[in-house]
């Protein structure tokens, strides 16, 4: 283990999060804030630590989150592509249980844009006959 701190970027639609990750004591902050009191709901406070208990280093790092743009799922989803990309990088090991988890995949969908002649991405405009 190093000092050092190991730095992963996570993306999820229009979300970004930045992730640093040093040796500590399992402290978890995101935004500045504690990670239970910025996402509200249970599923995605589960979801953000998914990647530390699948590893097994939950009580062996702090977390310090960046993150930016899109909503509360997006912004999960960003997190927990992150964290397993730092973990990735601190122990090349852990890439096999992280992939089978589905925590390294990065999830490319994204809004579709609105086009010309229509009222949304698909939708047109309402027709009248008369």
């Amino acid at each position: 283990m190093s000092t050092a701190v190991t730095i992963g970027l996570g993306r999820r639609k229009s979300s970004v999060a930045r992730v640093r990750l040093k040796p500590g004591a399992g402290g978890f902050l995101i935004n500045g804030r504690d990670v239970d009191e910025f996402f509200r709901t249970i599923q995605s406070q589960k979801r953000v630590r998914a990647p530390m208990l699948v590893t097994e280093t939950a009580q062996s790092y702090d977390i310090a989150v960046n993150v930016t743009g899109g909503g509360p799922t997006g912004q999960a989803d960003a997190v927990v592509l992150g964290i397993a990309r730092a973990l990735k990088k601190l122990n090349p090991g852990f890439d096999d249980v992280l992939r089978a988890n589905g925590l390294l995949t990065r999830d490319s969908r994204m809004k579709e844009r609105k086009k010309y002649g229509r009222r949304g991405a698909r939708r047109g405009f309402q027709f009248s006959k008369r």
